[in-house]
């Protein structure tokens, strides 16, 4: 049997330039370092700019590398575990819940996309709660929580109509609600100006994009759908069926 177009294809260069430069970074570079100019990192290793920059994406892809603003290119930290999702559904970032810092609220209309998911009609104003999660003193998640009126109808719009006072008070109506179960999806995105901002990352950068659903006996409760930072997180599904963010060997194993 002949070889495959695929077997017959050499490794691009830009595959081979990342592996070289991960060793690198293992042995010749700290965690936080700051590394040189492209232009000496291509002379260095004898490449092209451009051959560098994608060797460079990928590995801030993998998370080996951040690219900050006003900094530069630096090693990645050893990524933190965060847990999407448990064994028990619930309501995340409750009174109690420190994880979940309230950023925002407003009332607006919810994405074509995020209203079917509602059940609401086109148009339909809702609350917006914004939320970023936080985990070992590091953003690694930014939220929009949209909440139909109905599932918070004890709510006045009088007292606190935004600001984090207004998010914490459709919060605690919203965790009223008995949640009968979740449903949830992940995928690659890019992430917003809004949403790079709060995450510390260039806008157009790679994350991953998880919509929750939560059920209560009424229909769809609410949306979650949360922005978490691709060099930071990696998503492991456990025994149990939960989603979590694990990002070491010991983790994995544990999960």
């Amino acid at each position: 049997m002949g070889t495959t177009q695929l077997e017959s294809v050499q490794e691009p260069k830009y595959w081979h330039l990342k592996t070289v430069l991960s060793e690198a970074l293992d042995s010749d570079f700290a965690v936080g370092e700051v590394l040189p100019n492209e232009r000496d990192l291509a002379a260095r290793f004898g490449v092209a700019r451009a051959t560098l920059r994608q060797a460079l994406e990928q590995l801030e892809l993998e998370g080996r590398l951040q690219r900050r603003r006003g900094v530069g290119t630096t090693v990645a930290p050893p990524r933190v575990g965060v847990a999407v999702a448990t064994a028990q559904q619930g309501w995340a970032g409750g009174d109690t819940d420190d994880a979940w810092q309230p950023i925002e609220c407003s009332t607006d209309t919810a994405p074509p996309a995020v209203a079917a998911l509602l059940g609401t009609d086109a148009g339909e104003p809702v609350h917006v709660v914004r939320r970023i999660r936080v985990a070992q003193g590091q953003a690694v998640a930014a939220e929009l929580l949209y909440v139909p009126t109905s599932s918070v109808p004890e709510l006045s719009a009088i007292e606190a109509p935004s600001g984090p006072v207004r998010a914490r008070k459709v919060l605690r109506e919203l965790h009223r609600l008995d949640l009968d179960g979740q449903d949830r999806s992940v995928e690659l995105g890019s992430a917003r100006a809004d949403d790079a901002k709060e995450l510390d990352r260039l806008p157009g950068a790679p994350v991953l994009v998880v919509t929750t659903r939560h059920f209560a006996a009424a229909g769809t409760a609410a949306v979650s759908v949360a922005t978490y930072r691709a060099d930071t997180c990696r998503l492991t599904f456990g025994d149990s069926g939960a989603l979590e963010i694990s990002h070491d060997e010991q983790e994995r194993k544990a999960s």
